[in-house]
């Protein structure tokens, strides 16, 4: 248990160092780069765990996705052949993703804006009266 301010300290840097990481993983353009991005993700992630005092999940973190599926992903990448160069960058395939993609996001864009969100938040404020009323009486 760390005092305070180092905890808070800690929490920062390590979330901080957590978004940079994200960064590098999505816009590093080579691509060991970005494997070793996440590697330094994975392990923020395992630090926030030892932070919140959960030492098997945080060691389990390292061992499992840090130890063996970030290696994994880093043997793939220097096994793959990424000296060919294509003529042509885009292709028939790459427009009709961009169109599946697109018509989803628009889609998704119209289905939140339609959506009746006072029903939901109706029903979750029925559920907290509802469990304090059961808490109050037991």
């Amino acid at each position: 248990d760390l005092p305070g301010p180092i905890h808070d300290f800690l929490l920062v840097f390590l979330g901080s160092s957590l978004i940079l990481g994200c960064l590098g993983v999505v816009l590093l353009p080579n691509p060991i780069y970005s494997a070793f991005s996440l590697g330094l993700v994975l392990v923020c992630i395992s630090l926030f765990y030892i932070l919140s005092n959960s030492y098997f999940v945080a060691a389990a973190q390292l061992l499992i996705y840090v130890g063996a599926i970030n290696v994994l992903i880093i043997f793939a990448v220097m096994f793959m052949n990424g000296s060919e160069k294509d003529e042509n960058l885009w292709k028939v395939g790459d427009g009709v993703t961009s169109m599946v993609c697109t018509s989803l996001f628009v889609s998704l864009i119209i289905t939140i804006s339609n959506t009746s969100w006072y029903g939901i938040i109706w029903t979750t404020r029925s559920n907290q009266i509802l469990e304090q009323d059961l808490i109050s009486n037991s």
